[in-house]
């Protein structure tokens, strides 16, 4: 019988079908490969093939990351915030930023095989563009995201992320905080860190688990193998971790992607940062708890989950973490 469970912070329903159980071998996986190209703009010496660098990281003979404008931007920063209405419907203009963080020279190399200081190199790009982006007081809120392998929706193989920043805080995130806020409200605690403490005592949905974050199955996930990276630290805002903090959650993001190419044959997937709004969210530093968030893309969305709003997952979260649990890196 199927199992419905409730997302302790969103109240998100999710239908875990114990009858379409899969294991990690019952999935058609579309393995990601680097067939390289030798014309690939994000590569070493083809810096003229991108806009002008916005930041770059650079050694004796090159560079380690650097940030560029996206050429087909979602969000554009230049112009005046402006937002009109008629009637029921509201628009502004498309005031943002869209940016591409290439997250090494190299085209063969992913977060899974990179070393443990190039991913942390990685983690400090993403935070200086959001700490320069956060002092235009348009902008309410910056999404940080991967997209690996093209039916995650990359359009480019060699590995990169990109940001993207808004001039309002998005649905997905308003209902994270009103969730976290009622949680807040009710126990004077904060409902991830409640998560960390659960989860910690039984087990038995951690896949790994170090000094400064845990690792996790969610209990109410959206799909197979969905994971959550975790800080045991109270922090509202990815921008304000530590450098301990990164180099913990370099090692922590490797192992974990390590794990899932392992199981599940490099799988494309989606990474996204899930972090407080950069200004207006009273209490946020109370209630609120940034975390990073991995799914494989082992499953689609069909009209179900769109007409409904509930996921269905064949695969039970205490069964992927017991599997990547014992996934060799």
């Amino acid at each position: 019988m199927a199992d419905l469970r409730k997302d302790p912070v969103t109240g998100r329903w999710v239908i875990i079908s114990t009858e379409r159980q899969k294991r990690p071998s019952d999935f058609h996986v579309e393995t990601v490969t680097t067939k390289g190209d030798t014309l690939c703009p994000f590569c070493q010496g083809h810096e003229d093939k991108t806009p002008p660098e916005i930041l770059a990281y650079r050694n004796g003979g090159g560079w380690d990351v650097r940030v560029v404008p996206n050429k087909f931007p979602a969000l554009r920063v230049e112009g005046d915030l402006d937002r009109e209405g008629e009637g029921l419907f509201d628009r502004m203009n498309g005031i943002g930023a869209h940016e591409v963080i290439i997250e090494t020279p190299h085209h063969g190399q992913t977060l899974a095989t990179m070393g443990e200081p190039a991913i942390e190199k990685v983690f400090w790009a993403w935070r200086e563009r959001v700490l320069d982006l956060k002092r235009d007081i348009r902008l309410r809120h910056i999404v940080i995201f991967k997209n690996h392998g093209a039916s995650a929706g990359a359009s480019l193989e060699h590995s990169h992320s990109q940001l993207i920043a808004l001039p309002i805080v998005p649905r997905e995130l308003k209902e994270e905080l009103d969730g976290a806020k009622r949680h807040f409200l009710q126990r004077e605690r904060c409902v991830f860190c409640d998560i960390v403490r659960q989860e910690g005592r039984d087990g038995t949905r951690v896949i790994a688990e170090s000094a400064d974050f845990m690792a996790l199955a969610p209990y109410a996930p959206r799909f197979p193998f969905e994971t959550w990276l975790m800080p045991k630290r109270h922090r509202s805002r990815f921008e304000d971790t530590t450098p301990g903090e990164f180099a913990s959650l370099a090692r922590m993001l490797k192992d974990v992607l390590q794990r899932m190419n392992t199981t599940l044959l490099t799988p494309p997937y989606n990474l996204i940062v899930h972090s407080a709004p950069l200004h207006d969210e009273p209490g946020a530093n109370d209630f609120y708890h940034w975390h990073v968030e991995v799914m494989p893309k082992l499953t689609r969305v069909a009209g179900f989950e769109w007409g409904t709003g509930f996921y269905i997952n064949p695969t039970g979260p205490e069964e992927a973490a017991e599997v990547l649990r014992k996934a060799k890196t």
